[in-house]
């Protein structure tokens, strides 16, 4: 993961705060492009491990069809009300399907920690419930942008 932020470094997030910020989330927006050229940008639940944002997604949808002609993805998990308070990150790069297509649970040694941390995140549940309609994708991001405006006031 490669940090490209300039500008705003005083409200970067340290990596410990990034990591925890993105464990605690729930909801991110992610951007794509058809094929026509037009943006899409919708919510999705995702986890975070570490190294990469795991994205569970509908197969038949029009993210999933963007993904297909074009896999680079920008992502946005964001927080905050008064301005103050924002903080985020954004993630930007390619996405990598993993597993079958739809996922309806065959092993998959590459699965067993985002399932696993997708099933107690999202549905409160030790294993991760198939249902036969969503697969994975993986972001190992190119591109990580932060900012915390909460420490510019700190100031």
């Amino acid at each position: 993961m490669t940090v490209t932020q300039r500008r705003g470094r005083r409200a970067m997030m340290t990596r410990a705060e990034l990591d925890a910020f993105l464990a605690g989330r729930r909801t991110c927006r992610v951007a794509t492009a058809g094929r026509d050229g037009r943006p899409h940008v919708g919510p999705l639940w995702f986890v975070w491990d570490g190294r990469a944002l795991w994205l569970y997604s509908l197969v038949r949808s029009r993210r999933w069809a963007d993904l297909r002609h074009d896999p680079r993805v920008a992502v946005v998990v964001d927080d905050g009300e008064e301005y103050e308070e924002l903080r985020g990150v954004e993630l930007s790069g390619t996405v990598t399907v993993v597993g079958e297509t739809p996922r309806r649970g065959a092993a998959c040694p590459e699965l067993a920690t985002p399932e696993r941390l997708f099933a107690a995140k999202h549905f409160g549940l030790s294993v991760m419930p198939h249902d036969g309609r969503h697969a994975w994708l993986r972001l190992a991001p190119d591109a990580v942008v932060s900012w915390d405006f909460r420490k510019l006031r700190e100031r």
